[in-house]
């Protein structure tokens, strides 16, 4: 992900809305602009194909494999209020959106009064946070400058718009399982879960992925968590649901077991 601060400001302090409207620009309207070149806000797609990667065939038949396994709970196990809906149907279009391709989110904002104490002003400035979260393959340090570029280039109306970076972590694309370890993982979500394994991307701040694949190219990776459902991650309810913690604890022992046998088999050959 990459991410900062977007400010825009149009005046140096505020000013009676009834006196200035039509003739200052409402710097809220220009920052509505600024994020247009980003995102089309009536799909959610990033415009810049700077910001996109090409997803690979292998994590396209993976997203098949997990919708089929999750069905609804790719979209259902989000809190929506009454009536909400996902912004598409395709499940694995779903998968792929959170997993492959960039996404913005608005995570804060400043310069806007508490709707209590709102008045007949224009408001000198307003700031949001930004968090894009970016494709795993992409250089996040790259995309962050180019995001600054993008946002700063050309202000509507000579206003001062400045983007502060304050994130950039680069995601981390798995290597591809060896066979036993394919094997050890289907055996272990049978035993645990009765059912066969799927295996999907997952959003998080977690580089240090990414600086062990590059530090152990070699190694296999097995990634898991025991959350399960209604767990709310990071949320301030979040907890662990103990039956899925049973049993991805169960799943994970299968698949050392096998690391084990196949180690000492190793051994034994040499």
């Amino acid at each position: 992900m990459t991410g900062g601060v977007l400010e825009v400001s149009i005046l140096d302090e505020g000013v009676h809305s009834g006196d200035a409207s039509g003739v200052v620009p409402s710097s809220f309207r220009i920052l509505r602009q600024l994020l247009s070149r980003l995102e089309d806000e009536v799909t959610g797609e990033i415009r810049p194909r700077v910001f996109h990667a090409d997803v690979p065939p292998a994590r396209i038949e993976q997203a098949r494999r997990a919708a089929q396994a999750l069905g609804d709970q790719v979209y259902a196990k989000f809190p929506f209020v009454g009536g909400a809906k996902p912004v598409a149907t395709d499940l694995v279009e779903l998968i792929l959106n959170r997993t492959w391709r960039p996404q913005l989110s608005i995570t804060g904002a400043g310069g806007l009064p508490g709707l209590e104490s709102a008045g007949n002003v224009l408001r000198p400035g307003t700031a949001v946070k930004i968090s894009l979260r970016l494709p795993p393959t992409l250089d996040a340090v790259k995309a962050g400058a180019d995001l600054k570029a993008l946002l700063e280039k050309d202000p509507p109306y000579g206003a001062k718009v400045e983007f502060t970076l304050e994130k950039a972590g680069s995601g981390w694309n798995a290597p591809a399982l060896a066979p036993w370890l394919a094997d050890a993982i289907e055996s272990a979500s049978r035993a645990a879960f009765g059912a066969p394994a799927a295996l999907m991307g997952e959003g998080g701040s977690i580089p240090f992925m990414g600086m062990l694949g590059e530090s152990f190219p070699m190694a296999q990776f097995v990634i898991t968590g025991v959350l399960g459902p209604h767990s709310n991650a990071h949320g301030p309810n979040e907890f662990l649901d103990l039956a899925t913690g049973k049993r991805v604890t169960s799943a994970v022992a299968v698949v050392l077991a096998a690391h084990a046998r196949r180690s000492v088999e190793a051994l034994a050959a040499e």
